[in-house]
């Protein structure tokens, strides 16, 4: 069945999490996110309180992240974390694994981790999404043990990459695949069925879009929100989503 540009804007996490951005781009981004009706923002943890203001009567969720993006934070601090984002009104976390531990096969300890953080994300009604940085790890074996313990513990996403996971090369440059065909069929195949696959890192056209859904991922994090849905609404002939307002606040 062909998706309708609805179908495809409740997929997208519209993502406003990079360094740069001031308060008025990410107001600008929540600005943009409403007009295209998309499932959330996902948003720097300390503009969370923002956010909910700048959404309130919209249908947009508001999200953030939790020891972004290296997952260093010890396990309190990445459970303060969530409960200050809570409190503050985010009803999507997208947490950070310990990405040493899963190098080093403490999966105890990153158990342990996420249940800590689902415990808080449960009270509050949050949904979790669980971020392994797939460039860093690179044996299928630890993505699997890490889909395993995610869906033993029943977490409402597991998710591919931060987006700034970069690896370094033999040249000395950086870079970083993000979301890849194998891993998202191996994170839906070795996940609960109960268990969506976030996609995150280099989704970016709407074919890029459709081909993940094509595989089986609900969710997306993405930059190129309005490029891309504009595309499904001129292919899908529906009427395009509309100009930006630019207008701060609602």
């Amino acid at each position: 069945m062909t998706p309708t540009v609805r179908d495809l804007a409740k997929m997208i996490d519209h993502s406003l999490l990079h360094p740069t951005l001031t308060d008025r781009d990410m107001e600008l981004g929540c600005n943009l996110a409403a007009t295209y009706q998309v499932a959330s923002v996902c948003i720097k943890p300390y503009a969370v309180s923002s956010a909910v203001e700048w959404l309130k009567d919209t249908e947009v969720m508001v999200g953030t992240v939790i020891g972004f993006p290296h997952g260093n934070s010890a396990t309190e601090i990445k459970v303060a974390e969530t409960e200050k984002a809570c409190r503050d009104g985010a009803v999507e976390i997208d947490m950070v694994i310990n990405i040493g531990h899963a190098l080093g096969g403490k999966w105890d300890a990153i158990h342990a981790e996420i249940e800590a953080v689902l415990a808080v994300c449960r009270t509050h009604r949050a949904a979790l999404k669980v971020i392994f940085e797939n460039d860093f790890i690179e044996k299928d074996e630890s993505k699997i043990r890490l889909c395993e313990i995610c869906s033993v513990l029943k977490v409402d996403f597991v998710k591919t990459s931060t987006g700034y996971g970069m690896v370094k090369g033999e040249d000395g440059r950086y870079g970083y695949q993000g979301a890849t065909e194998q891993d998202l069929i191996l994170m839906r195949r070795h996940s609960h069925p109960d268990v969506q696959v976030k996609a995150a890192g280099g989704v970016r056209t709407l074919d890029d879009l459709l081909h993940v859904r094509s595989l089986g991922v609900t969710r997306v994090g993405a930059t190129a929100t309005a490029s891309m849905l504009d595309a499904a609404a001129e292919r899908f002939g529906d009427q395009a989503l509309g100009m930006i307002d630019t207008t701060p606040g609602y």
